[in-house]
């Protein structure tokens, strides 16, 4: 996954609000989000190499996030997959919190990444490049993360932010379709704002706007998740070919078990 837009608190009724695109190799297999068959509690999508995950949220509302972390001078070729961390958490019991430091411990045998984590407690976030190893807790507010630190202001993650701040999160019972059509903006940068993250010039142009075309690799996936005050909540998701075409359409609504408002 390549850039997500995460609100905390910033609704009243919808105390939990995520979307983001996830961008990958066309030609690597992946199942698109659904509940898991052993763990039936878990929406989520499956890395068909690695069988980890990079988005997902659980009945019990515990949910997670994960993006890469552009670093191509530090790529380990044999370090473990980093979409386990995903999937760990939600078929686990550790709170956010727990997890985030157990993955603090743990990280620089993973190639880069950023992890976001939480249920209906708290929100924490981990990284394995950032300035200060500790993970942090994340209160009420709107982020964005992409493929550098939280809220750094890459020109995608700029534009997608803004796009989602304005969008008008009392809506989302009515329908989806803003918000995935926010996350279809295929708007580069311009060259002058590239980041020079190492890789060819060409590349970064590719890689800068929120949704991604290209014959090799783009953007797989948008997803949208969402949980109401009342406990009730949705995971919607949209494929896509490596044309942009929509290849298939999920929404998976669920109730919060654990009987409380969220």
């Amino acid at each position: 996954m390549c850039i997500a837009y995460l609100a905390l608190g910033r609704h009243p009724d919808w105390p939990l609000f995520i979307a983001a695109n996830r961008d990958e190799f066309h030609d690597r297999a992946a199942l698109a989000a659904a509940p898991w068959p052993d763990h039936p509690d878990v929406v989520a999508g499956i890395d068909g190499v690695a069988k980890g995950t990079w988005l997902g949220v659980t009945r019990q509302g515990r949910y997670a996030f994960l993006t890469n972390y552009r670093d191509p001078a530090a790529y380990i070729a044999d370090a473990p997959s980093r979409g386990q961390l995903v999937g760990n958490y939600l078929t686990g019991q550790a709170g956010p919190g727990d997890y985030a430091r157990m993955v603090a411990a743990t990280g620089n045998a993973y190639n880069g990444f950023n992890l976001v984590l939480g249920d209906g407690n708290a929100c924490w976030y981990v990284g394995n490049r950032t300035p200060d190893p500790g993970p942090c807790a994340l209160g009420p507010g709107n982020y964005v993360l992409s493929n550098h630190l939280l809220d750094t202001p890459w020109p995608k993650a700029t534009r997608l932010r803004r796009a989602m701040d304005e969008l008008p999160l009392g809506q989302l019972d009515r329908s989806l379709e803003p918000v995935f059509a926010l996350l279809r903006d295929t708007t580069p940068a311009d060259d002058t704002d590239l980041p020079d993250t190492g890789i060819p010039r060409d590349r970064e142009r590719l890689l800068s706007s929120p949704f991604i075309v290209s014959e090799d690799y783009g953007t797989r996936c948008s997803t949208v998740v969402a949980i109401h005050a009342s406990g009730r909540g949705f995971l919607g998701e949209i494929s896509f070919d490596r044309h942009a075409g929509v290849t298939q359409r999920h929404d998976w609504p669920f109730t919060l078990d654990t009987g409380d408002r969220f």
